[in-house]
């Protein structure tokens, strides 16, 4: 098996570091299959040379922070969906402090999101907080789905919560939602400042 470079944490102003795969490789793959992508049309889409894409999905080598965004956008995908493992593993006695601003920084073209307890891989759960930018639903390409569960916290300012199967629910400060993540789902800002929410995944 070809060994990895060493990991480092990646930062906004240093995106050529390695970021914690989480099972990347994988999870690329699954996803570019599921939309019928050759890794071709996935070279196109996010610029990346096929030779490298292929090399990530072996797990041959760690992206970049700069890659990781490139993903995101090319396989018009949001965050969870990347980064939400589809396996359990039972590891205990951990933890991991992240101090306010100091979260793994994930921007889209609807949301910013901000990955909290990034140093640990294999959670169980996937905390972050996000700051929501787009303003109208039809910002987004298609639904959000991936796998497990997910919780909603407004933290600040109101939106929208659409989802696929029940009609749309204005939140505001302090509301929530518990929801099947794999149910299509997408949330737009409604206050006159971009609303801030707590998002949490559950496998």
């Amino acid at each position: 098996m070809v060994s990895r470079p060493s990991l480092e944490t990646a930062t906004a102003s240093d995106p050529d570091k390695f970021v914690e795969p989480l099972e990347l490789g994988k999870r690329v793959k699954e996803i570019r299959l599921t939309k019928g992508w050759t890794l071709e049309e996935v070279s196109k889409r996010t610029g990346i040379a096929r030779s490298t894409l292929s090399k990530i999905e072996n797990d041959q080598v760690s992206p970049s922070f700069a890659i990781v965004q490139k993903l995101i956008h090319g396989l018009e995908m949001d965050l969870p969906q990347l980064f939400v493992e589809t396996k359990e593993h039972s590891i205990a006695g951990r933890r991991d402090v992240t101090k306010a601003g100091e979260g793994e920084p994930h921007p889209t073209a609807t949301y910013e999101h901000e990955l909290l307890s990034f140093s640990i891989s294999r959670k169980k759960m996937v905390p972050f907080k996000t700051i929501v930018r787009a303003r109208n639903f039809n910002e987004f390409k298609e639904w959000v789905r991936h796998d497990g569960e997910e919780f909603l916290l407004v933290l600040s300012g109101s939106v929208i919560f659409y989802s696929e199967f029940y009609e749309p629910v204005d939140l505001n400060e302090g509301d929530s939602v518990y929801y099947d993540a794999a149910m299509g789902h997408a949330v737009i800002s409604t206050s006159s400042e971009d609303a801030q929410i707590l998002w949490v995944v559950a496998r």
